[in-house]
């Protein structure tokens, strides 16, 4: 499917549209790092030309980019493993070789989960609400609760 195509299937939302199919950013993976399920399965939606505008402003940015920032790899690495596999089994090997042998799950997922935190994070974050028309909650105290919201995982 063209990343623009039919979008009369998907859910349309304050950014634009909604895939409800795909991994929580809290979600962790085997190797206890936060997000990385989701930027793997919105690698998959976009190499099968499934990903929507609206994720792919911030696909290989945002979480996927910092992401691969603390693992001091470069995005299309993890991509061309995504797609050079054929299972998930191939693809954990992959991952493997190329990811560093000390991953810091500790340290990223504070990252994740404090992200939008500081000064500057809350007024982005506050930004981010407004344009969404939720300027009042009060509760979505980080990114990842923003899409969590977006997506529909807290209501």
């Amino acid at each position: 499917m063209d990343a623009n195509a039919d979008l009369s299937e998907q859910e349309e939302g304050p950014t634009g549209a909604i895939l409800r199919d795909l991994p929580s950013p809290y979600q962790a993976h085997a190797n206890g790092l936060l997000h990385l399920p989701r930027f793997l399965a919105k690698i998959r939606k976009h190499l099968a030309g499934e990903l929507p505008t609206s994720y792919q402003r911030n696909f290989t940015k945002g979480f996927d980019g910092f992401l691969c920032l603390h693992l001091g790899v470069e995005p299309q690495e993890i991509m061309n493993a995504v797609e050079a596999s054929p299972n998930d089994s191939e693809l954990e090997a992959i991952l493997e070789k190329i990811l560093p042998s000390d991953l810091r799950p500790h340290e990223w997922n504070r990252k994740v989960v404090q992200m939008g935190m500081s000064q500057m994070g809350r007024e982005k974050l506050a930004e981010v609400k407004k344009d969404m028309g939720i300027p009042e909650r009060d509760d979505l105290i980080s990114f990842a609760d923003v899409i969590e919201y977006d997506e529909g995982r807290i209501s």
